[in-house]
C-alpha cells in the first residue's frame, strides 16, 4: 500500500475460493486441521491473488514487530506442576470477548481505511483527507482478519507469517532500546521439579564477582545484560526538597499536537415531526393494539434449536399485563397492608431466553405504576458483579422480584428451599408470574396508570469502570420521546418485522425490541444468545424466513456469521432496509461491517442498509446512521493519527503509516436532540472542532438521574456546557454520554472511545478498546482463546498503569505464550507509544464473564488487585513504564567535622552520648577483685555453698533431666580438666571445641577448660537429619578457631565419624575427639590461674546475618565485667530463679546460660528451644512453675508461642499457668526490635497474667554482646514514630503515630552499667547530635578485645575495636557495632534522677541496601510485601548487581503463585519508590533463618544465584 490515498485495483476473489477459504478457517477453528496444514492449503488457494488486500492494522502490527526482530528476552522459569491447567473443552463455539462490559467482540479488528472517491474542498482542513465514500468501497477496506471473512483475512495472515517466520526462533527483547542487541543464548524453561537441573559446567562471573555455576545463573546473567540499560526517558531537573521525595512530574512535550480549530457550535437534530398522529403514551398504544388488533403478532420467541416456540400477540400481551398489574396491586399483602404502592421499584429477573415473560412483566409493572428494574439472573452465589447488583437493589429499595417458574427453579436455594440470599443483596420476596399464579381482574377494574410526565418509568442498570453498579432512571416523558425519536430516525412503520439479537433487558435491545416496537405494532423476532452460540447464522436465517425489514445486531454477530456462512447459498438479505449495528462506536465494528458487506452483498444486502449507532445508558440513543431514503448523508470514514488522539487532537495521519485508527461515522444526531462536545476534565468547556471530547446531549429522550445518587447525577445529567469565555451555551442542561468523539463533515458524529475505557498515562490518553485491538492483531486465532482480552488500568504511584489480561488457548505452550507476550508488548509500544505495566495470561474460560459472555472488565480488575486472578503466565515491565520515580539521591558534599559540632551546639542539640550507671558506686571493689576470674568464683561457691542448686535442665515433658549444684559442677569440671591434660595432652592456651547439645555437660566442659588453662569454643552440634548443611559449619569453626581437641558426647562423636559425615567433610582431619560421658573421677592437682585479667578466657563464634563467620576474643576481665553488669541490671542474687529459653552457643545466650549463674549464684532454669518443637508451652509453663521474675527468650521462641498457643490460652489457664510473677521478659536480639511480635505476645498472654510492661528487648552485637538490657528498675521502654522516607536519607524525623510513612521504633532496653554509647557519622566518624541517625559506637569494660578471626572479610573489620572519633573526645577508644541507630533524651527520669536517654536501633549497616542513592533496610520492604497478600507467609529481599530481588514464600496453592508478582511489584513501588527486578516465589520454609530468628539473606542470595531454591516461579520484571 503505497500512500494511503492511492486507490488500489481490487481483484474480487471468485466465490468458490471464498467458500474454500471459509471452510479452511472453520476447520482450523474447530481443530480439524493443524496450523501448518492450514497455512499450506491457504497459501496454495491464494497464490494468484497475493497483491490483493491487507488489513491495515495487522500490517501495522507486523511492521512494528519486524523492527524488534533481533532482541531477546529472558524467559520466566516456572515449576512444571503449575503448568497443568484445568482442562477446558477445546471445541466450543466462538465465544465473545471484549474490553467493554457488555460487549462481545471480534478476534482482530483492523484499523481500516478506504479510498477517497472524491475530495471535498468544503471539509474542515483537519479532515480534508477523511475519505468519503460508502462502505462498499472495498478497496483497501477493512477485512475481518478472521476465519471466513474474506480472502483479505487469509492474506493478512499470510503476510503476518511472512513477517514472522524468522521470529519463532527467539522472542524479541523488550527491555532495552531498539538499537542495542544482546547476543545471548536463551535458556530453556526449567525442567521438571525433582530432576536436578543441568549445570553448564562453566563458571559465570556475575557482576558482583560471585562465581556461580548453574543454568539459572546464566539466565540471570542474560537478564542482567538486557537490564543494564533500562529504556527510560531521562529524568527532568526539578526542585528537591530535602525531606520529601518528590515524584517526577511529566512535563508536557513542547512538540505535542494542540487543537487549532475554531470553537465548535452546538449541533441540532431535525425536529420531532408534529404531523404524525403519535399515540399519547406507550401504554395507550399497547391498549389500542391489544383491544383493536388482538391477533397481531408482537413477539416471537425461539428455542436453542431456532424453532419458534411461542408467538405473543398484542391481545395476549395486553390481557396478561393487566392480569399481572391486578395481581401486583391487589393480591400481595404483608400484615394486611398492600405490599406495593405506586412508584415502588420491582426487580425483573428473567433469562435471556424468555423475552415473552419479560415483556409481560415489564408492561405489567408499567400498568400497575410500579418501576421495573431489569437485572441479570444470578446463576451462582458468586456471580461476577452480583454483589454490585445487590447494591443497586438495596439503593432502589427493591423488595419484590418477578421471575418465571423455570428460572426460579434454577436459582441457588437455601436449606429451606427458598431462593438463597445472594451476597450483598437485600431480602427479596420472589413472585413467579406464570399464568396459573396470577389472578384475573374483575371486568370493571382498570389500571390507573398515568404514564406521562416526569415520573420514573423504569430503571436500567449500568456498570461503571470501577465495577460499581448504578441505576439510570428513565422517566415516562423520556421513554415516550425515545420511542418517537427512534421511530422517526429509523422510519419504523406499523406491522414491520424486526429481528433482535441483543439483550432485550437493557440498551438498544430494550429500546427497539420492547418499547418502540409496541408503539408501532411491530413484530419482533427475538434471537437468544444461546441460539447464536450454537448457530451464529440463525439471525440471518430468521431475517430471510420472516422477510424482516430491520435487524438489530452487534459487530460480533456479524463476525460470527461470517465464520459460519459456508454452504448457505439460499439466504437472502434483500428484505432488510436497516441493519442497525448497536456497537457501531467500537474501534472494531468497522472491520466487521466491511467484511460482512463484502460477503453478503452477493446475497441481496444493500450497502446503505448498514446503520451503525452510538448509545449510552445515560443518554439512550445518541446518534444513528440513516439510510439515504430517510435523508441520511453518505457514510464516512476517518483515518486518524493514534498519537494525535492520545493528546485529544484529531489529526489525519500523514507521516506514521502504522499507528492509525480508522473510525466510521455513527450517523446523525437523533431527532429533537442537540449535541455538543466538551472537554473531558474540569469545567465543561466546548471543544474546538479538531479536538476530541465527551459528547453531551440535550434532549427530552435521555435518562434523568442515577437513582438515589444526587451528587453524581448533577454532574452527569445536568451539565451546562460553556464557551471559552465562560458563557453557558444554553439554558437547558445537557447529559454527558460517556462517549468520546467529535463532529465530522456533513454533521456526522464520530466516536473514538468510551470514557470508561480511558487510561491516562502521563499526559496522554489511551483507549482500552484500541489496545485490545492491537493485541488481537498479533496472531489472534493462534493464541488468544476466542479473542478474550481485558485491558484496564490500575493506579500505581499516582499514574494509570496499563494491565492486559488474555485467555490463552488450552494447548498453548510456554514458549508460545512467552513469545506472544513479548510481541504484544512491542506492538503496543510501537503503535501506541505506551508501555504495558503488566501482561498476564490466564487459562481459557477463567476471566470473569459478563451476562452475554463478554469479559467482565471491572471484575477482572478487581480480581487482579485482590490477587485472585490466578494467571498462568505473567510479565511485568515496571522499568519501562514507571517514569515518575523521584530523582535518585545525589550525596551532598559533607560539611566539615568542626562546623558540624558547632552547628549542633548552636542549634541547641547536645552530642548524642549516653551511658549506663557508673560501676564504681555500685559495689565494693574487694568483691570485684575477688570475682575477677570465673574459675575462682566457682571454687569459692563449691566451698561456701556446696549444695546450692545453680542449674536445672528441663526436657520437652517439663521434667528435670539434670541438675547441678555448685559442688557437682566443680567436680565435673575437674574431671574434664584432668582428661584434657592427661588424655588429650593439651597445654595451657590450647583451644578446645565444645560440641554439645544444650545442657549441664556443656557448662561443665566450659569450666573444665578454664580449670586447665585451655580456651573453650562452644559449637552448635550438627543436626543428624541435616548433616550436609550443618556439619560443614561445625568443621569450619573447629578449623578457623584452631581447636586442638573436640570435647563432645558419645552420640555426637559417633555422628562426627560416621559414614554420612564422611560424605560431606573429610573425617580424617578432625583433631582429637574426646567424649566426656564416662571419664574417670579425678581431681586436678591445681586449678590454672591466669597471670593477668587480660588473658583470653573463651572465643565466641557466630555467623552474622550477612553470612560472615566471626569469632571474638573475650578476656577474663571482660567476662567478669559482663556478668557484673547483668547482675546489677537484673538484680540477680543467689535466692533468685530465672528461666532461660535460648541457645547456649554464642553472644548473650551463651553468657546467660554458662556464665551468669556461677557469677551471681542465682538458679537458672534451662529450657532448650529445640524442645519447644514438641511442646510449645514448655517455656511459659516453666516460668509459671518456678515463679521466675526474670526470663529470657529469642524471637523464634516468641514467634512459636504466639503462633502455636494463640488459641490455647484458656487451656493453659485451666492447667494453672500464671505469668503474673514475671517482672521482665527479655528477647535477646541483635536487630531492630520487632514491635509487632512483642506487642501481639503481650496482648495474647495478658490473659495469663503477663504484666503489660514486662516484655522488652535487649541489644548486643559482635563487639559487645550486651549493650542494652531492660532489667528490673528504670522507666519502661518508649516508642517513637519516625518517617521512613527520611530514614532512607540517613535522617531521623519524628512524626505522630498513624501519619503516612511512619515507622514505629522501640528502644532496645536500658544501657547496662559501665557502658557508654555514642552515635557517630558513618563516613566522617564525627559525633552526631541528639536524634541524628548514625552508627552506634560503644565503650565498656566488657567489650570483646578483638576478632579472633573474621572468616570472609578480614580487612574490613580491622578498626572495629579501636575506633576514635575524628573530633570532639578523640581519646576514648570505642568499638563500632556496625548498627545504625540514634539516641534521644526523653522526659523520663532514671533511677539516678537524671533524664533518661533512650537508644533506638534501626538496623545493621551490613544488611542495608543502597538503591537509587538511598539506604533501605530490608525489613521495611519485607513488611510491606508481607502485607500485600494473605498467601505471603514470609519474605526476604536482597540486591544483586543493581536489581532488587524479592523472595516470597507462598502459603497457598501453586496455581495462585503468579497473583503475587504484580501485587509485590505494586506495593514496593507505592511505599518505597523502588522497582522490583526479580520476584522469586518459593515454598514455605525456604528462606533460611538462624537460631536467633534472623533471616539469612546472604545465604538465600547465594542459593538463588546457584539455582538451589527450587522456586515455584521466577518473574523477571522488565
Amino acid at each position: 500500500m503505497a500512500d494511503r490515498g492511492c486507490p488500489l485495483q481490487p481483484m474480487p476473489l471468485p466465490a468458490e475460493v471464498r467458500e474454500s477459504l471459509a471452510e479452511l478457517e472453520l476447520e482450523l477453528s474447530e481443530g480439524d486441521i493443524t496450523q501448518k496444514g492450514y497455512e499450506k492449503k491457504k497459501a496454495k488457494l491464494l497464490a494468484r491473488y497475493i497483491p490483493l488486500i491487507q488489513d491495515v492494522h495487522t500490517e501495522a502490527v507486523q511492521a512494528a514487530l519486524a523492527k524488534y526482530k533481533e532482541r531477546k528476552m529472558p524467559l520466566p522459569s516456572k515449576r512444571r506442576s503449575i503448568l497443568v491447567h484445568s482442562s477446558v473443552e477445546t471445541c466450543t463455539p466462538p465465544d465473545t470477548s471484549s474490553a467493554s462490559e457488555d460487549e462481545g467482540s471480534l478476534r482482530r479488528p483492523g484499523r481500516l481505511t478506504s479510498t477517497p472517491l472524491q475530495s471535498h474542498s468544503s471539509v474542515e482542513p483537519w479532515l480534508d483527507r477523511v475519505i468519503q465514500g460508502s462502505s462498499t468501497s472495498s478497496s483497501a477496506s477493512s477485512t475481518s482478519s478472521h476465519p471466513g471473512g474474506r480472502p483479505a483475512a487469509a492474506l493478512a495472515g499470510l503476510v503476518a507469517h511472512a513477517h514472522i517466520a524468522d521470529l519463532h526462533s527467539a522472542p524479541p527483547d523488550v527491555t532495552t532500546g531498539l538499537v542495542e542487541y544482546s547476543p545471548c543464548e536463551r535458556p530453556q524453561p526449567a525442567s521438571v521439579r525433582g530432576v536436578p537441573r543441568g549445570c553448564s559446567g562453566r563458571l559465570l562471573d556475575t557482576s558482583g564477582g560471585v562465581p556461580v555455576n548453574s543454568r539459572v545463573s546464566s539466565k540471570i546473567q542474560q537478564l542482567l545484560n538486557t537490564l543494564k540499560r533500562p529504556k527510560r526517558p531521562p529524568l527532568k531537573e526539578f526542585f528537591v526538597d530535602d525531606m520529601e521525595e518528590l515524584l517526577e512530574v511529566q512535563q508536557p512535550d513542547p512538540n505535542q499536537p494542540k487543537p487549532e480549530g475554531s470553537q465548535m457550535v452546538v449541533l441540532k437534530g431535525e425536529p420531532l415531526s408534529l404531523g404524525t398522529p403519535w399515540p399519547p403514551s406507550l401504554l395507550a398504544a399497547l391498549q389500542r393494539w391489544g383491544t383493536m388488533q388482538p391477533k397481531a403478532p408482537c413477539l416471537t420467541a425461539l428455542d436453542t434449536t431456532g424453532k419458534a416456540v411461542y408467538t405473543l400477540t398484542y391481545g395476549k400481551l395486553w390481557s396478561r399485563s393487566l392480569k399481572l398489574a391486578y395481581t401486583l396491586l391487589n393480591k400481595l399483602t404483608s400484615k394486611n397492608e398492600p405490599l406495593l404502592k405506586p412508584g415502588d421499584r420491582v426487580a425483573l429477573v428473567f433469562p435471556n431466553s424468555d423475552p415473552v415473560m419479560f415483556m409481560v412483566a415489564f408492561y405489567g409493572c408499567l400498568l400497575a405504576e410500579l418501576v421495573p428494574v431489569p437485572i441479570e439472573v444470578p446463576l451462582t452465589k458468586k456471580d461476577a458483579g452480583s454483589q454490585q447488583i445487590g447494591f443497586l437493589l438495596g439503593s432502589c429499595g427493591v423488595t419484590l422480584a418477578l421471575t418465571t417458574d423455570a428460572c426460579q427453579k434454577g436459582l441457588p436455594k437455601a436449606q429451606t428451599g427458598e431462593v438463597a440470599t445472594f451476597k450483598g443483596w437485600p431480602p427479596l420476596n420472589w413472585l413467579v408470574i406464570d399464568g396459573k399464579h396470577l389472578t384475573k381482574p374483575p371486568k370493571d377494574w382498570h389500571p390507573l396508570a398515568q404514564d406521562e410526565g416526569a415520573g420514573t418509568a423504569y430503571i436500567e442498570y449500568k456498570t461503571s469502570k470501577e465495577g460499581s453498579t448504578v441505576g439510570v432512571t428513565v422517566s415516562h416523558a423520556s421513554l415516550l420521546a425515545q420511542c418517537r425519536a427512534l421511530t422517526q430516525a429509523c422510519g419504523y412503520l406499523e406491522a414491520e418485522t424486526l429481528t433482535n439479537v441483543l439483550d432485550f433487558k437493557r440498551d438498544a435491545g430494550l429500546w427497539h425490541g420492547v418499547l418502540t416496537s409496541v408503539m408501532n405494532k411491530m413484530h419482533v423476532i427475538s434471537i437468544p444468545y444461546a441460539l447464536m452460540k450454537v448457530n451464529p447464522l440463525s439471525w440471518i436465517q430468521k431475517v430471510c424466513l420472516y422477510k424482516a425489514q430491520t435487524a438489530l445486531v452487534k459487530s460480533r454477530d456479524m463476525h460470527w456469521s461470517l465464520l459460519a456462512q459456508r454452504g448457505q447459498r439460499d439466504v437472502s438479505l434483500s428484505s432488510l432496509r436497516m441493519l442497525i449495528v448497536a456497537d457501531g462506536a467500537n474501534p472494531w465494528s468497522i472491520s466487521s461491517c466491511d467484511a460482512f458487506l463484502n460477503v453478503f452483498q452477493s446475497r441481496g444486502l444493500r450497502p446503505e442498509v448498514i446503520c451503525p449507532c452510538a448509545s449510552s445508558p445515560e443518554a439512550l440513543t445518541v446518534a444513528i446512521r440513516r439510510p439515504p431514503d430517510l435523508g441520511g448523508p453518505p457514510p464516512r470514514k476517518a483515518v486518524l493519527s493514534m498519537n494525535g488522539l492520545s493528546y485529544g487532537v484529531i489529526r489525519v495521519d500523514t507521516e506514521e503509516k502504522l499507528s492509525v485508527l480508522t473510525v466510521q461515522d455513527v450517523g446523525q444526531v437523533m431527532p429533537g436532540a442537540s449535541i455538543c462536545v466538551v472537554k473531558m476534565d474540569g469545567a465543561p468547556y466546548l471543544c474546538k472542532t479538531d479536538e476530541v471530547g465527551e459528547i453531551c446531549v440535550d434532549s427530552n429522550a435521555t435518562g434523568t438521574a442515577y437513582y438515589g445518587l444526587l451528587g453524581i447525577t448533577k454532574n452527569v445529567f445536568e451539565t451546562v456546557p460553556v464557551t471559552a469565555g465562560g458563557a453557558p451555551i444554553s439554558d437547558r442542561p445537557f447529559t454527558r454520554t460517556g462517549l468520546l468523539g467529535f463532529i465530522g463533515p456533513d454533521n456526522l458524529v464520530f466516536i473514538v472511545g468510551k470514557l470508561d475505557g480511558l487510561m491516562v498515562v502521563g499526559v496522554r490518553r489511551h483507549n482500552a478498546d484500541d489496545i485490545v485491538a492491537t493485541a488481537l492483531a498479533v496472531e489472534p486465532m493462534k493464541f488468544v482463546y476466542r479473542g478474550r482480552i481485558a485491558v484496564f488500568s490500575v493506579r500505581v504511584l499516582h499514574d494509570d498503569r496499563i494491565v492486559l489480561v488474555a485467555e490463552q488457548r488450552p494447548d498453548a505452550s510456554e514458549e508460545d505464550s512467552f513469545q506472544w507476550m513479548s510481541r504484544v508488548l512491542q506492538a503496543i509500544d510501537s503503535i501506541h507509544q505506551v508501555g504495558v505495566y503488566c501482561l498476564a495470561l490466564v487459562p481459557a474460560n477463567t476471566l470473569p464473564k459478563a451476562p452475554l459472555g463478554g469479559v467482565h472488565v471491572s471484575e477482572a480488575k478487581q480480581r487482579f488487585l485482590e490477587g485472585m486472578l490466578h494467571p498462568c503466565n505473567v510479565l511485568m515491565c515496571p522499568h519501562t513504564c514507571v517514569t515518575n520515580l523521584p530523582k535518585p539521591r545525589q550525596k551532598q558534599p559533607e560539611v566539615g567535622p568542626a562546623s558540624m559540632i558547632v552547628g549542633n551546639l548552636v542549634a541547641g542539640k547536645r552530642i548524642a552520648q549516653a551511658s549506663g550507671r557508673e560501676l564504681a558506686h555500685l559495689e565494693d571493689s574487694d568483691q570485684a577483685r575477688k570475682f575477677l576470674f570465673l574459675p575462682d568464683v566457682l571454687q569459692w561457691r563449691a566451698h561456701t555453698t556446696p549444695d546450692h542448686p545453680l542449674f536445672l535442665l528441663l526436657n520437652a515433658k517439663g521434667t528435670v533431666t539434670s541438675t547441678a549444684t555448685c559442688v557437682q559442677l566443680h567436680r565435673k569440671a575437674e574431671r574434664v580438666a584432668a582428661a584434657l591434660t592427661e588424655k588429650a595432652r593439651l597445654s595451657i592456651g590450647d583451644h578446645v571445641a565444645l560440641v554439645y547439645p544444650p545442657g549441664v555437660d556443656l557448662i561443665a566442659a566450659f569450666y573444665g577448660c578454664l580449670y586447665c588453662g585451655c580456651v573453650p569454643v562452644t559449637v552448635r552440634p550438627p543436626h543428624p537429619q541435616n548433616l550436609a548443611t550443618t556439619l560443614p559449619t561445625v568443621k569450619m569453626i573447629v578449623e578457623v578457631s584452631k581447636s586442638a581437641c573436640v570435647l563432645t558426647t558419645q552420640a555426637i562423636m559417633r555422628l562426627l565419624k560416621s559414614k554420612e559425615a564422611a560424605a560431606t567433610v573429610d573425617v580424617r582431619t578432625w583433631p582429637t575427639i574426646l567424649d566426656t560421658d564416662d571419664i574417670p573421677k579425678k581431681k586436678v592437682t591445681n586449678v590454672f590461674r591466669p597471670p593477668s585479667p587480660d588473658v583470653l578466657a573463651y572465643l565466641d563464634f557466630s555467623v552474622s546475618t550477612t553470612g560472615i563467620l566471626a569469632g571474638v576474643k573475650m578476656s577474663h576481665a571482660a567476662t567478669s565485667a559482663l556478668c557484673r553488669s547483668i547482675k546489677l541490671q537484673c538484680e540477680l542474687y543467689p535466692s533468685r530463679q530465672i528461666a532461660i529459653c535460648l541457645d547456649p552457643y554464642c553472644g548473650l545466650g551463651f553468657a546467660l546460660w554458662c556464665l551468669c549463674s556461677v557469677y551471681s549464684g542465682h538458679q537458672s532454669v534451662l529450657v532448650p528451644p529445640l524442645e519447644l518443637e514438641s511442646n510449645v508451652s514448655l517455656w511459659l509453663s516453666a516460668v509459671s512453675q518456678y515463679k521466675a521474675r526474670v526470663t529470657f527468650c529469642s524471637y523464634s521462641v516468641m514467634e512459636m508461642c504466639t503462633k502455636g498457643l494463640g488459641a490455647q490460652t484458656g487451656v493453659l489457664r485451666m492447667k494453672g499457668v500464671n505469668l503474673s510473677c514475671v517482672r521482665t521478659c527479655m528477647v535477646v536480639a541483635e536487630e531492630r526490635p520487632r514491635i509487632a511480635l512483642t506487642q501481639s505476645f503481650s496482648k495474647l498472654f495478658k490473659d495469663l497474667g503477663l504484666p503489660a510492661r514486662a516484655v522488652s528487648t535487649t541489644f548486643g552485637c559482635r563487639v559487645n554482646v550486651a549493650i542494652c538490657l531492660q532489667g528490673t528498675a528504670g522507666p519502661d521502654p518508649t516508642t517513637v514514630y519516625v518517617d521512613m522516607r527520611a530514614l532512607r536519607h540517613d535522617r531521623v524525623r519524628l512524626v505522630e503515630r498513624g501519619s503516612p510513612h511512619s515507622l514505629p521504633l522501640t528502644e532496645s532496653g536500658k544501657i547496662l552499667p559501665g557502658v557508654k554509647v555514642i552515635i557517630a557519622h558513618t563516613e566522617t566518624k564525627g559525633p552526631l547530635g541528639d536524634s541524628h541517625l548514625g552508627e552506634i559506637w560503644v565503650s565498656s569494660p566488657h567489650n570483646a578485645t578483638g576478632y579472633y578471626t573474621v572468616h570472609g572479610e578480614e580487612a574490613l573489620h580491622a578498626d572495629h575495636f579501636s575506633a576514635r572519633l575524628s573530633f570532639g573526645d578523640t581519646q576514648t577508644i570505642w568499638a563500632r557495632t556496625g548498627y545504625l541507630g540514634f539516641l534521644r533524651r526523653t522526659e523520663l527520669t532514671d533511677a539516678s534522677g537524671e533524664r533518661h536517654d533512650a537508644l533506638y536501633v534501626v538496623g545493621s549497616l551490613d544488611e542495608t541496601l543502597e538503591l537509587r542513592g538511598m539506604r533501605y533496610h530490608p525489613i521495611d520492604i519485607e513488611t510491606s510485601v508481607i502485607r500485600a497478600h494473605r498467601s505471603i507467609a514470609e519474605c526476604a529481599v536482597f540486591t544483586w548487581t543493581n536489581l532488587l530481588v524479592v523472595v516470597v514464600e507462598l502459603d497457598g496453592l501453586e496455581q495462585d503463585a503468579l497473583d503475587l508478582v504484580a501485587l509485590v511489584t505494586n506495593v514496593v513501588l507505592e511505599e518505597h519508590h523502588l522497582v522490583v527486578g526479580v520476584v522469586v516465589i518459593v515454598d514455605p520454609g525456604v528462606i533460611p533463618i538462624n537460631s536467633r530468628g534472623e533471616k539469612q539473606r546472604m545465604h538465600l542470595r547465594d542459593g538463588f544465584l546457584a539455582d538451589q531454591l527450587d522456586p515455584i516461579y521466577v518473574a523477571y520484571n522488565m
